[in-house]
Parts: structure tokens; sequence; C-alpha cells
């Protein structure tokens, strides 16, 4: 397949399972929001799950390109404004019917080995850039020496997918969540490192922020547990 032809399908993909969400989404729903038959997508694909798995690495793809023209000039600036990326509502219904989808795909994990490997490459491609961040702040002295670059990544990731777990299930404002990332990482700062008055948010009130976003992180203990087992659409 060219790659135009990729991008195609993984965009009618992602239409479909808006408007369908995965339980019931069907090989001929992907093929109604593209050009291609349902007989091309069957040359192409084994099925509904042998598909999604290549959805799921095409927005991994997506992902680390934005990772790439992430805003800031400081380590700092960079991890805000990822989170910025990450945790911002939807300007439409389809937002919120895609996070539903990608949270019934993440049910499915624990019985499907591609998806979970999928999942489980996400995971670490974020948490390792958030690392990264973290690490390089730490040696230009804009986070304290005692800060732990994988436990930091650690949370925030945990508090990532315990807000879009969130979101789905109970329609938890992702800004509020966003708000308490942005005072977590400001907690994080060294004394000596000045505040810029762009930065997201103050120092002021960090300890409660972090607290929250902890319940938000362990929220998400148990939602993507209860995943029925895959069924295949034709």
């Amino acid at each position: 397949m060219s790659e135009d032809t990729v991008d195609d399908l993984m965009e009618a993909t992602y239409r479909a399972l808006c408007k369908h969400g995965y339980a019931e989404l069907t090989m001929q729903d992907i093929a109604a929001e593209s050009d291609k038959s349902k007989g091309t997508l069957h040359y192409h694909f084994d099925g509904k799950g042998d598909l999604l798995e290549s959805f799921l690495g095409f927005l991994l793809d997506r992902f680390e390109e934005r990772l790439e023209t992430l805003a800031g000039e400081t380590p700092v600036e960079r991890l805000h404004a990822l989170f910025d990326e990450l945790l911002t509502e939807g300007d439409d219904d389809a937002a919120e019917e895609f996070r539903t989808a990608i949270l019934e795909i993440k049910s499915q994990s624990p019985y499907n080995e591609a998806y979970r490997e999928r999942l489980t490459e996400f995971d670490r491609t974020m948490h390792d850039r958030i690392a990264s961040f973290v690490e390089a702040g730490v040696e230009a002295g804009q986070f304290r020496e005692d800060v732990d670059p994988d436990e930091t990544a650690e949370f925030l990731v945990t508090v990532f997918h315990g807000a879009q777990t969130r979101a789905a299930a109970v329609d938890q404002s992702l800004e509020q969540t966003r708000r308490y990332v942005h005072e977590y990482i400001e907690g994080l700062r060294a004394d000596d490192s000045s505040l810029d008055d762009d930065d997201a948010s103050s120092t002021d009130g960090t300890a409660d922020a972090s607290s929250a976003a902890e319940t938000d992180a362990t929220t998400a203990d148990g939602s993507e547990d209860a995943g029925d087992e895959e069924t295949e659409g034709d």
C-alpha cells in the first residue's frame, strides 16, 4: 500500500471509531468512511483486530511527530507544552467519542497481545520523553537535584492515563487535571530557578495539586480492567 492509501485508511478508521465505537465497529463501517471497498480492506488486513493494531501504530507515529514540534526553549517549557498537548479538550463531540473508543481498545489489551504491545510502546515513548525533559531540567538547574526523572515520568504517565479514563468514563474535565499537572511541574523547580511570566502556573498550591493529580491517577485503577473479549467485525 502507498503511504497515501495508508493515511486514508487510518483517517477512515478514526472516523468510523468515533461514529460506532470499538464494539460495534465493522470493516464495512471503515470502508464506508473511505473510497475503498470492504474487499480491499480484507485484502490488506486480516480483520478488524489487524486493522486496529495498524491504527494504534499510526497513532504512535503521529504522537512521535508531535513530540518533535513541541513549543518551548527550555526543558521545563517543553514539559508544560507536552501536557498542554496531551490534556486539551477537543473542539467537538468526535474527540470525546474517540477517547471512549480508545478506552474500549485499551480494555481489550489483557486479551490481545498485539494491542498490548502497541499500547506499551506508546507508554514507553511518553515515559522516556518526560524523563528526558526532567533529566535535562535537573542538569540545567531548573529542577531540584533530588527530583528523580524516572519516578516523575512514571507518575505523570499514570496521571495522563487516569485523566483519559475519567474523561471518558465519568466526564471529568481534562482542563482541571492539566492545571494540576502544571502546578505539580512547577513544584519540582529548584528554589533559585526563576519563574517565567509565561509559565502555565505558579508554585502556590502545588502540594494540593500533587495530591489531586494522584487521585486522578489512582482512580484509573480498575477502570481499564473490565474489557470484554474482542468481537471481530465483518
